[in-house]
């Protein structure tokens, strides 16, 4: 089966050729692709005898949660059977796509559900435009901070971006889009000369490197300093304003000093920082900071010139919120 979704135009004529079809075929099966069709048989501007050729994976929801605050959460199934979950989100009228970009991970920070389990593949291009595709044409923004570390998976996530933001298809903006990393400096360098515009959010959940290789290991071969170059850098060659994210756990990152200690670290870094609330994760004994902590901590940084905003709470109900994403296994499947 070849996986047509992660083709793009110029490709698929190639393809085309081979077959013996005129070369405008392409761009109408790419057309028809990238607009969310289920199968080859609705693609009904194709001859039948063409349609009957082709055959493309494409994840299918398997199951579909509502969370009290409007919150979705889809598990797909994916062509080989594994599934992935993605979430979609309302923010004051726009509607955003939290798509994941492996089955499962193997970055092993503490507080997150992703990695149970460890990584068991890559996601096509494709598997990841599929998770959009799905949600019909509504969908504004994409935030790559799924199940996986984007850039553990560099060429994908690069083939993924450019495909969908190819104006003969989905059209959306790379300056709609937002990519997570936990701290793959390498990698982040290697995307800022990929001439991809989207905004670098970081994981970054302390202000010193002794918390966040407890958190993080990926720390203990990237640094917090080695980090912060590589965002400065991709500051410099994309001038795209880097977010960072910080989860406030109870007793572990979210003291005063802490809140100091952060804003000393990004000085000189053109950011933003996100405050989240830790979420609950089964096997993980790690409690939310309060809300007063939060703010205390978000005041601290504001007054140090910080830019920071302390994020809502959406789908926790569901397990749908910020670390609760997971690979389902088979007992999930079997249901």
């Amino acid at each position: 089966m070849i996986d047509l979704l992660s083709q793009t135009p110029e490709e698929l004529t190639e393809l085309f050729k081979e077959w013996g079809q005129p070369a405008y075929r392409a761009g109408q099966v790419f057309k028809a692709l990238h607009s969310g069709v289920p199968d080859a048989a609705s693609m009904t501007t194709l001859p039948l005898k063409l349609r009957e050729k082709l055959d493309f994976p494409r994840p299918r929801v398997k199951t579909e949660q509502l969370s009290a605050d409007g919150t979705r959460k889809l598990l797909y199934e994916l062509s080989d059977g594994e599934t992935v979950e993605s979430v979609l989100l309302d923010y004051g009228g726009e509607t955003t796509v939290c798509l994941s970009s492996q089955v499962g991970c193997r970055m092993g920070c503490a507080f997150c559900a992703s990695t149970t389990g460890g990584k068991v593949r890559d996601l096509t291009a494709g598997e990841m435009l599929g998770q959009i595709l799905y949600c019909g044409r509504h969908v504004s923004r994409a935030v790559m901070m799924g199940i996986g570390e984007p850039l553990d998976n560099l060429d994908n996530t690069a083939r993924f971006l450019r495909l969908l933001s190819r104006p003969e298809g989905r059209g959306m903006s790379l300056r709609h889009v937002s990519l997570s990393t936990c701290g793959l400096a390498p990698e982040i360098l290697k995307l800022a000369d990929m001439g991809l515009p989207v905004t670098l959010s970081v994981s970054l959940h302390a202000p010193d490197d002794d918390t966040r290789n407890y958190l993080m290991p990926i720390n203990r071969r990237f640094s917090l300093q080695e980090l912060l170059t590589s965002c400065r850098m991709y500051f410099e060659k994309t001038r795209r304003r880097n977010s960072f994210e910080y989860i406030l756990i109870k007793g572990i990152n979210d003291s005063p000093a802490q809140a100091g200690d952060l804003a000393a670290l990004l000085k000189g870094q053109d950011a933003h920082v996100n405050l989240i609330f830790f979420n609950p994760v089964k096997g993980k004994d790690f409690l939310p900071s309060s809300r007063e902590t939060a703010e205390r901590f978000a005041q601290t940084l504001a007054s140090r010139g910080v830019g920071v905003t302390v994020r809502r709470r959406l789908g926790a109900d569901i397990d749908a919120a910020c670390g609760q994403l997971r690979r389902r296994t088979a007992e999930t499947k079997a249901r």
